[in-house]
């Protein structure tokens, strides 16, 4: 295991309100939602929830 790595994950997930992006992808399932979905399931504005993606995405 690449400690940087794992590293990066964990501090991803680090954000209540990415964790909560990350749940909701879980619940979905492999067919996974669209930004749309996720922005009315999680209550978050789309600014934000971009920037919270494109974080997730770099870890």
């Amino acid at each position: 295991m690449d400690l940087e790595i794992a590293a990066q994950g964990f501090a991803a997930l680090g954000s209540e309100a990415r964790l909560q992006v990350v749940l909701t992808l879980v619940k979905a399932g492999q067919t996974g939602l669209t930004v749309g979905d996720i922005q009315s399931r999680t209550g978050m504005a789309a600014s934000t929830l971009a920037h919270h993606l494109k974080f997730l995405a770099s870890a």
